[in-house]
């Protein structure tokens, strides 16, 4: 009973901190959205030139999507460490997207971060550019959710 209540109060926090930053980027300048979503198309292109596809994760097995889970929070981690909090934040888009596979609560928090990101302007695109020139990758050519967060037809 008590590990119930351990692992119920573990996912209403993993809930809390997708709602959390569904707020902040609500509540923040449209340079903020930009920033974020230019990392986390950064990140996708990253990720994808390696061989995985992230807008894909709802198809991913358990077991990688629980790798990724812990090598994502890891990484993200040694970004904050570094003060590289730009990029550990268009990190932590994706974290939040693979946990919310495994755990259909956080879905709709992600799912308004996802509707934030795809509402940012040029400037995104034109960071996610720089972003992957810089790593020696292809400038990500996509500006769309990962498959199960589109954005809700009533959302606005």
């Amino acid at each position: 009973m008590f590990n119930d209540w351990k692992q119920e109060k573990a996912k209403a926090a993993l809930v809390d901190e997708a709602q959390a930053m569904a707020d902040r980027l609500a509540a923040g300048k449209p340079h903020l959205r930009d920033g974020y979503a230019a990392a986390a198309w950064f990140w996708a292109a990253s990720h994808r030139a390696a061989g995985k596809e992230l807008l894909a994760l709802s198809d991913w097995k358990p077991a990688d999507l629980a790798r990724f889970v812990s090598a994502t929070q890891t990484k993200i981690a040694a970004l904050r460490k570094a003060r590289d909090y730009e990029q550990s934040d268009g990190l932590a888009v994706w974290l939040h997207t693979a946990r919310a596979v495994t755990e259909p609560r956080i879905a709709p928090p992600v799912r308004e971060i996802w509707q934030l990101l795809l509402s940012t302007g040029q400037n995104a695109d034109a960071m996610a550019a720089d972003l992957a020139a810089e790593a020696g990758l292809p400038a990500p050519d996509f500006r769309s959710a990962p498959k199960g967060f589109d954005p809700l037809p009533d959302a606005d």
